[in-house]
């Protein structure tokens, strides 16, 4: 069991579909990819990559597709698409995600911890304005598995020198909150419109609020404690 925590060390935010609104864009460059290759982008095939990372995605879209095409080079296409939906003002910020977390920054340690490869974390951190807030960025392409494995999480906490069971997470989407929880961590549900999150994400999640502006760690760490993985 994991010993109780006074407080939060640190805050970790999850990046598509909590601070910009990418995961429409995700999905849409993949049926795109998908077109040009004979086959439709259905549904089932975007819950089938919902949090994975480039080499587990990539691998899903080329085994879904029967291509003849390296998994590498379906991940850059599909990344650069991504990215270039960010240079050309596609990508919407999540409404009051920048503030909200320049006010968290300001009292904890923060760090991205996306599923997204590290490209589009520099897209998104550029169009957020929030370049040097962070204390860490991590992609899951650095570890072994994508959420909803804890691995992304563990790796962000590490970074900021704590341990995730010590720390909170803010996630839109279920594999994201199944990770935190897989971490040990405390997480915050704030469902994303575009995508809506899974009854199983509710159910996970420690506490679940209509928007980031809600979350206040402060207030939070006496609502609950840190626990250990599921």
């Amino acid at each position: 069991m994991t010993e109780l925590a006074r407080h939060f060390d640190a805050v970790l935010f999850d990046m598509d579909g909590v601070l910009v609104d990418s995961e429409r864009q995700w999905d849409e460059v993949r049926s795109a990819y998908a077109a040009a290759h004979g086959r439709p982008w259905t549904s089932e095939d975007q819950l089938a990559v919902m949090g994975a990372n480039s080499p587990q995605w990539s691998e899903a879209i080329r085994q879904r597709l029967g291509a003849d095409v390296p998994a590498e080079r379906i991940a850059a296409e599909v990344v650069a698409g991504v990215v270039a939906r960010f240079r050309s003002g596609a990508v919407a910020v999540v409404p009051g995600a920048p503030e909200a977390v320049r006010r968290i920054a300001a009292r904890y340690p923060v760090a991205i911890a996306s599923s997204s490869p590290r490209e589009v974390i520099a897209a998104a951190l550029e169009l957020l304005g929030l370049e040097g807030v962070f204390g860490a960025t991590v992609s899951a392409d650095e570890v072994g598995l994508g959420k909803p494995a804890p691995d992304v999480y563990r790796l962000a906490a590490r970074r900021l020198g704590t341990d995730a069971e010590r720390c909170l997470v803010i996630e839109d989407s279920t594999n994201g909150v199944l990770a935190g929880r897989a971490a040990g961590a405390f997480v915050v549900l704030v469902p994303s419109e575009a995508v809506a999150p899974a009854a199983a994400a509710f159910e996970a999640a420690d506490l679940v609020v209509a928007h980031l502006r809600d979350v206040d760690p402060d207030r939070l760490w006496g609502s609950g404690s840190p626990r250990p993985a599921a």
